[in-house]
């Protein structure tokens, strides 16, 4: 069975981190290229960085500021965000990039607020 678990989000003033963690189980994790994505009230779900095997890519909204990471052991994709803005306010989520998408999973929000 197919599942991503995403997980560290949470509340943060202007200018904080967190670091967001996403394991995988159902595929041979290694395999897949990964993003993350993002989805905020009323808009479209974004990409805003991807993983494949060592070339990182990033949303201009977010480049210089966030770190995509993967840990293929443990089956796990991380997203390091840091200088957060309140734009960066919205549900994140991971999953495969570049092919076709698994199964979404619930995300985990991260809001930017003093």
């Amino acid at each position: 069975q197919v599942q991503l678990v995403e997980s560290g989000g949470g509340l943060v003033q202007p200018g904080g981190s967190l670091r967001l963690s996403c394991v995988v189980s159902g595929i041979i994790f290694s395999n897949y290229p990964m993003g993350w994505y993002r989805q905020a009230p009323g808009q479209q779900r974004e990409l805003v960085a991807r993983i494949i095997g060592g070339d990182t890519a990033y949303a201009d909204s977010v480049k210089g500021r966030f770190t995509i990471s993967r840990d293929n052991p443990k089956n796990t994709v991380y997203l390091q965000m840091n200088s957060l803005k309140p734009e960066d306010t919205a549900v994140y989520y991971c999953n495969t990039y570049a092919v076709s998408r698994l199964d979404w999973g619930q995300g985990t929000q991260v809001t930017v607020s003093s």
